[in-house]
């Protein structure tokens, strides 16, 4: 039951809401309690009364049902209203925080996790999961204790009528209590395996939708139609399991259920032959049984229901125990007044502690407004090199320090704060250029923006655009060529000006054109910073201050353009393999 005390702690804050639901909830489920009630008074007390006129027990009549239409058509509509609006409400309100509390878990969650799990999983834990929970608030909290609280009336009501057919009324109770218990102990996991089989669907489907261009430019539709069917046909397996558990639960609860009444009738039935009762006690008592095991039918639902909102809190708080691999030592500081002198003392990095070194005692020095360049063959360690510094992955040994300071010992997000990042894939969101730019500084002016898109190069392309600054990009910035998405991505690094920079094969496979321009945008962002450069196409960086050759993890060459040249080691190899002009 861990899982819903921690859930408890959302639902906290509306509990004097929840309770004002329940109120309106018992005077909703009292009133129709008063319908046998009716029933026994109008058998017994007008129409089998002998000693009344007729004319007397019509009007009897006529204001009995009077009173009883105006509490069921004024009284009880919005009273019925207000309890579905409020309950609605205070569920919404609840998944609100919590999809809230999972966002910011998410943003804080490493690149490393994200890595190892597929998004798709992530959205089916935040949307379906949280959405399932929901259930628990509006049966649990609420119908659940309602439909209690009607059966405490109608059996306390019952009582002052006939205490010997209210004992019978009772009688499969414990089997039906027995029943719940067995079924429902295990729908829970079933619910949980179900639940995982859907996210995997749905992670599948995810994946593919982002890479339809890949499965019809190598034309594999069938191909892919039969590796969804495998995934929804285990989808459909965990489904059909669960619903014929469930589906076994039903059958022999609703058995107990409706056995129960056709003991009242017959024992009620014997009662009137005896003369021990009356025919309007006898329809009431029947009346009661509907109001007894009606509720006892949705407590059965409710626990189909509530189990399946018990599986998916678990996933959800799964996910939220999952633990940050970055985040900030106790006592941090901000990061302020960066000047931008980093330093890479005795630095070893792997991705997992079981597997092999990616950097490996690695010692680089760069005074601040350097610009270094990191080059050798792929796979040597310069993009794990420049990931440490944001502090995307935390070193496994040695320090890295900013201006003097270990870098750990700074606020995450203040660190990144003074770093800008362009990427060779740079990720734009689905919305307007002018959002994505003002993604930088979001509190920026437009003025700010058009100057920052205008030393990107990139004012004029995007005035050209449909909407100018307001034209939406699509998915990925899939409307823009690979240029312009450059252009907008180095745009908001302007505009967020910050003292570091890293370029992280930033102007690979782009055309010559775009290639000139971003390169002029870069060598002005570049100017008065700290500056790293990870470059395949080496005339990019031959202005470097300073170039260093990465191989296996290790620093292996280190020097100007000119100096390296001379020195003719590894560095003279790649810019011949290159066939680069040498002048």
């Amino acid at each position: 039951m861990g899982s819903i005390r921690r859930y408890m702690e959302f639902v906290r804050p509306y509990r004097w809401q929840i309770f004002a639901t329940l109120f309106i909830g018992i005077i909703k489920f009292a009133i129709p309690l008063l319908i046998p009630i009716l029933i026994k008074y109008v058998v017994d007390d007008i129409v089998g009364n002998n000693t009344m006129p007729t004319d007397a027990k019509l009007e009897l009549l006529l204001w009995i049902m009077g009173i009883t239409f105006v509490v069921f058509l004024v009284i009880r509509p919005p009273i019925e209203y207000y309890r579905q609006y409020f309950a609605q409400w205070t569920g919404s309100k609840i998944l609100y925080d919590i999809r809230d509390r999972l966002f910011e878990h998410i943003q804080k969650l490493s690149l490393k996790y994200y890595s190892n799990t597929k998004v798709g999983e992530v959205i089916s834990r935040v949307i379906n999961d949280v959405e399932q929970t929901k259930n628990f608030v509006i049966t649990g909290l609420m119908n659940l204790w309602l439909d209690i609280a009607t059966i405490l009336i109608a059996v306390m009501i019952m009582f002052t009528m006939d205490i010997k057919l209210t004992i019978v009324s009772l009688i499969l109770f414990p089997f039906y209590a027995i029943s719940v218990k067995y079924f429902f102990g295990r729908l829970r996991s079933l619910t949980r395996v179900r639940s995982q089989a859907l996210a995997e669907v749905q992670s599948y489907l995810h994946e593919r939708v982002q890479g339809i261009s890949v499965i019809k430019s190598f034309a594999i539709e069938d191909y892919e139609q039969g590796q969804f069917q495998k995934q929804n046909k285990n989808f459909l397996q965990k489904a059909l399991d669960h619903t014929s558990w469930n589906a076994k639960a039903f059958a022999v609860v609703n058995t107990i259920t409706d056995v129960a009444p056709l003991l009242v009738i017959a024992f009620a039935g014997y009662e009137v032959i005896q003369q021990n009762l009356s025919l309007g006690e006898m329809m009431a008592f029947i009346a009661y049984i509907d109001r007894l095991y009606g509720p006892l039918r949705r407590l059965v639902n409710s626990s189909t229901t509530l189990t399946q909102s018990i599986a998916s809190m678990d996933r959800v708080f799964e996910f939220i125990d999952e633990a940050y691999d970055i985040d900030d030592r106790p006592g941090a500081v901000e990061c302020k007044d960066v000047k931008g002198h980093i330093t890479f003392k005795n630095v070893s990095f792997s991705y997992d502690e079981d597997e092999e070194k990616i950097l490996k005692n690695l010692n680089l020095d760069i005074p601040a407004g350097e610009t270094v360049a990191l080059v050798g063959m792929s796979g040597g360690g310069k993009s794990s090199l420049i990931s440490l510094i944001p502090r995307f992955y935390d070193i496994t040994e040695g320090e890295i320090l900013l201006d003097g300071t270990d870098i750990r010992n700074f606020k995450v997000r203040s660190l990144r704060d003074k770093i800008g990042l362009v990427l060779q894939d740079n990720i734009l969101f689905s919305e307007s250029v002018k959002t994505n730019i003002l993604l930088g500084k979001p509190d920026a002016t437009e003025e700010e923006v058009i100057a920052a898109a205008k030393a990107a190069n990139a004012h004029e392309f995007i005035m050209n655009l449909p909407n100018g600054y307001d034209t939406t990009v699509g998915e990925r910035g899939v409307k823009l060529s690979g240029g312009q998405k450059q252009r907008i991505a180095i745009a908001r690094v302007f505009l967020k000006n910050p003292p570091i920079l890293i370029l992280d094969e930033a102007t690979s496979a782009l055309d010559l054109e775009s290639e000139h321009l971003i390169q002029e945008a870069l060598d002005k962002l570049a100017r008065d910073r700290t500056t790293f450069i990870v470059a395949h196409r080496l005339s990019t960086i031959t202005h470097a201050d300073r170039i260093v050759h990465i191989e296996h993890g290790q620093i292996t060459e280190m020097g100007t353009h000119s100096e390296l040249m001379a020195k003719k080691g590894h560095y003279y190899d790649l810019f011949q393999v290159q066939q680069l002009d040498v002048n």
